[in-house]
């Protein structure tokens, strides 16, 4: 298989974790595109390096990774049903182009619809009206997925189509950038599945970014050990479940030590409110897209596009230093001070997926009914207490579990997004004569059959706060907060 794709003497990349990346024509054109070079300027962790020095690594160089993976799985499996050299070239470009369509600082920006500001959690306990304008940015134009920017990206800017080769080739490789249908669904899911390659490199990268040990797999055996069904379903070799349990813990741990680390998620919690704040003002002056439209307008043209890194999200904190509204002005300064906001107290549930009654809602209602008379006692503004709406750390799902009236009740839609969840699952072939493979979650030894729809959840409440007194003052809100159980 490896002949299939035709590389250039002398044009490959060095790279820390995978060695030599040898690149065909249209590879080596891409990467030297300006559209790509972008990613230099984006860091793959966001705020990491406040907490992880050497975390500093890009978005370009874990793309050079994903296609250096997607090399080494082309070149060291020949029956994963490739009918044309197209193929392997297509899903080689997809794994490069991956996140060509990421926002500055990654995933921050992308995700700032989702922030829950403090006036947003009040309002839902007195019936009241939320500090969202009337116009419901989330609700009518939310900002497009970086996925879907990728994929406008590789089909409208004219240097990636050029070095691809044409339009239609172009929009072959954005259709496995937004999982829309493709000549090979199932090998689509080596570029978006729960086992892809986009993680298996960043798990790699940013263990050894971080110089933590979690994210330390055995990514050679699992690639050795993929393989093609009969009808098509890509999965793994009944041998190599240790390795593919091991990938899901290692991804559980990175998450829980790394990516959700106290003082980076501090900082990253207040950049996004930051933003929310400032896009949802009535004069935003920022130069801040504000709607959904306004960022497709941005990575279509190719002079915004090239504005539009980390730098972006620099310069607005930079000017909201000196913003007249004095939470804005807090939330910048945290931001360019490094001094991250004070964590007041963290709740950590391990439950059931479906199950809400453990303390983390708890906690949830205690934020939504004291904390405005919180910030009131203690005269600090509402805006400066930053709640953050947990994120659940799932192992693997287990759609098995479904009860068959839950499915008989879902909509047309529900039924396609629980499609769409099955075909990212992790499948294993269980034994010598099984022709198709199961659902990991459904082997009955293995540790995730039995953690299986489980998730673990931080629920967290901080406060920017810098005053002469900020020490006694803390400690007296850690205190306080306390007594809400």
């Amino acid at each position: 298989m490896s002949s299939s794709v035709k590389t250039v003497s002398g044009k490959f990349i060095v790279d820390s974790i995978h060695g030599d990346i040898h690149l065909t024509e249209a590879e080596w054109k891409i990467i030297d595109t300006p559209s790509f070079q972008r990613l230099r300027r984006i860091k793959q962790l966001q705020m990491s390096q406040v907490t992880y020095p050497n975390a500093t690594h890009t978005r370009f160089s874990h793309s050079l990774g994903t296609l250096g993976l997607m090399a080494k799985i082309l070149d060291i499996t020949e029956d994963l049903g490739l009918k044309n050299k197209e193929e392997p070239e297509n899903l080689r470009l997809a794994a490069l182009l991956h996140d060509v369509g990421h926002y500055p600082y990654s995933h921050l920006m992308e995700t700032i619809d989702n922030v829950i500001l403090a006036e947003d959690l009040i309002s839902q306990s007195s019936g009241g009206k939320s500090v969202k304008k009337s116009l419901d940015t989330k609700q009518m134009n939310p900002y497009p997925g970086h996925t879907e920017l990728g994929a406008l990206i590789v089909t409208s800017h004219p240097d990636i189509i050029e070095a691809i080769g044409n339009k239609d080739r172009a929009k072959e490789v954005a259709d496995f950038l937004t999982h829309s249908t493709t000549k090979s669904p199932q090998l689509s899911k080596l570029i978006a599945s729960s086992l892809d390659l986009d993680r298996l490199d960043y798990l790699l990268r940013d263990s050894q970014a971080t110089g933590v040990p979690f994210g330390h797999i055995d990514i050679n055996y699992l690639l050795n050990n993929l393989k093609l069904s009969p009808s098509g379903m890509l999965g793994i070799l009944k041998k190599a479940i240790p390795a593919v349990e091991q990938f899901l813990l290692a991804r559980f741990f990175m998450h829980r030590c790394v990516y959700y680390h106290k003082t980076t998620y501090s900082l990253e919690e207040a950049c996004k409110q930051l933003l929310r704040r400032v896009r949802d003002s009535d004069t935003c002056n920022y130069g801040l897209a504000v709607k959904g439209d306004d960022v497709k307008e941005i990575v279509k043209s190719a002079d915004k596009l090239q504005e539009f890194d980390d730098s972006y999200i620099d310069n607005i904190v930079r000017k909201a230093v000196k913003d007249d509204k004095e939470v804005v002005r807090a939330l910048a300064i945290s931001i360019q001070s490094r001094k991250p906001p004070k964590l007041l107290k963290e709740v950590c549930v391990f439950s059931d997926k479906e199950d809400e009654n453990h303390r983390g809602t708890i906690f949830h209602q205690n934020c939504k009914f004291q904390l405005e008379k919180l910030a009131s006692d203690f005269e600090i503004p509402l805006g400066q207490f930053l709640y953050c709406a947990p994120k659940a750390i799932v192992l693997e799902k287990n759609i098995n579990l479904r009860k068959i009236s839950e499915v008989q009740d879902m909509t047309e839609d529900e039924k396609s997004a629980q499609l769409s969840e099955e075909e990212e699952l992790i499948r294993v072939f269980s034994g010598n004569d099984e022709k198709e493979p199961k659902s990991l979650s459904e082997i009955e030894h293995s540790i995730i059959n039995k953690c299986a729809n489980q998730s673990f959840k931080i629920f967290r409440l901080y406060v920017v706060y810098d005053g002469n007194d900020r020490v006694e003052k803390i400690r007296q809100l850690e205190t306080a907060v306390q007594r809400w159980e």
